[in-house]
């Protein structure tokens, strides 16, 4: 079952909001055998433009759901969210059941799950037939010299590229750097377990 932490950036986050969001994000929970014990954390955030936006992220053992939705409307915004959520799932489900059955195995416990969820839905779901195959097109090798974050934002701008992959020069661990939507950038760190 999942635990919720809401919070919201230049909105008070009332029990009215926060109920309608765990409500939402609850509905995702139909999607698994065994609900995992995870924490969706929430955040909302009210722009002086008037606009919202609902960001959701789960991170699950196997992997993390994440999805964010900006609308004039803060309750729009959470059901948009969770709609896309709902897509990653059924988009995730798919492939490990396209996968299995190549494979041979009988099936993944939680499929039976996603077709009762789809009938339950009483909506046909067409992403799976509509959305182009996964396809690499390009493959590429690259050295990953010792730097900085700094340094590989400079690298990154330099090749004109969002993301920039390099070795921290003092963890030595893999590092990536990233532009964010809002031209900022980001930094994920990798550790070697």
């Amino acid at each position: 079952m999942f635990t919720y932490n809401v919070r919201g950036e230049n909105i008070e986050v009332t029990k009215a909001i926060r109920d309608y969001a765990e409500k939402k994000v609850a509905k995702l929970e139909r999607f698994f055998e065994d609900v995992p014990d995870a924490t969706a954390y929430v955040n909302l955030k009210v722009y002086p433009d008037k606009t919202a936006k609902a960001e959701v992220t789960i991170p699950l053992s196997f992997l993390v759901l994440r999805a964010e939705e900006t609308t004039p409307d803060l309750y729009a915004s959470i059901d948009f969210v969770v709609d896309k959520l709902e897509r990653q799932v059924r988009k995730y489900k798919t492939k490990i059941n396209r996968k299995s059955r190549e494979k041979g195995y009988s099936g993944i416990s939680n499929g039976a799950n996603l077709e009762a969820a789809e009938a339950a839905n009483q909506a046909p779901t067409t992403t799976a037939t509509t959305e182009p195959e996964l396809e690499i097109v390009r493959s590429k090798r690259i050295n990953l010299k010792p730097m900085d974050s700094e340094e590989a934002v400079l690298q990154m701008n330099m090749l004109g590229h969002d993301f920039f992959i390099y070795t921290d020069a003092e963890t030595m661990d893999i590092s990536i750097v990233y532009r964010r939507k809002d031209g900022r950038y980001g930094l994920i760190e990798t550790t070697s377990n």
